[in-house]
């Protein structure tokens, strides 16, 4: 009877916390509170804690509450995986919203990063990208022109993946390159993603390179450290990046 009681508990906190009725950083109720409610002794309801503790839902801290903490799922870095699919793989919402869909003229940056010369015609695409509806990063994305200007054709550019997009046109990625810093959040991230102004965010700037050896997209894409951080393993293992709710 007390196992089936204790399930019961962590299967009605996890409900909660997965539906968003508890959010990352609330207070679980306490020990005494879930007993009462349950009509049990202590012994199941900390079963029950003991199990979300383990499934990384909630955390305890001596002298207080447990609380919901972040949920953590993985993506190795060194392995390129378009956002939309690396969400919906550990059952989370992506969104997103455009903010910008438009041909400019490359700069030195774009022009290296892509194999073009300064001043050719490119296509910039902005975009806030939100998990769980929470904002989560913003892509600075930069085409070869051929290759951008499909995207004013592409209807669910705010939904989809751009990426999986361009593949059924023909423009599949070969290989992949990452380079992650730290920046101070800029007037487009501090608006976009909701941080403060200069507040510390991750930068992955990417280069993707097609089928035939030559890039066709280069992009700066600005996490909010405190959703997203990248771990090393030890021994030799690849880097992994680890969205948080």
């Amino acid at each position: 009877m007390a196992d089936f009681v204790y399930q019961q508990i962590a299967d009605s906190l996890r409900a909660r916390i997965l539906d968003g009725d508890l959010a990352p950083g609330d207070d679980v109720p306490t020990e005494g509170d879930l007993a009462v409610q349950w009509n049990t002794s202590r012994g199941p309801v900390r079963n029950a804690l003991a199990e979300l503790r383990n499934e990384g839902l909630i955390e305890s801290t001596r002298g207080r509450p447990s609380r919901v903490r972040t949920r953590q799922v993985q993506q190795r870095a060194d392995v390129y995986t378009p956002f939309t699919a690396w969400a919906r793989s550990f059952h989370r919402t992506p969104g997103g919203r455009t903010e910008e869909l438009a041909v400019r003229r490359a700069d030195e940056h774009q022009a290296a990063a892509l194999g073009i010369e300064v001043g050719d015609r490119v296509v910039d695409v902005i975009r806030m990208r939100t998990l769980d509806g929470r904002p989560a990063m913003v892509e600075r994305s930069t085409f070869i022109e051929p290759v951008g200007r499909l995207l004013f054709e592409f209807q669910e550019i705010d939904e989809e993946s751009i990426t999986a997009f361009l593949a059924t046109k023909g423009h599949r990625f070969a290989d992949v390159t990452h380079e992650i810093d730290a920046v101070a959040a800029d007037d487009l991230d501090a608006r976009l993603m909701e941080v403060q102004l200069g507040s510390p965010i991750l930068r992955v700037r990417r280069t993707t390179v097609g089928d035939d050896g030559r890039a066709f997209e280069c992009s700066d894409d600005r996490y909010r450290s405190d959703v997203v951080r990248f771990t090393v393993a030890a021994a030799g293992n690849p880097s992994f990046m680890q969205p948080r709710s």
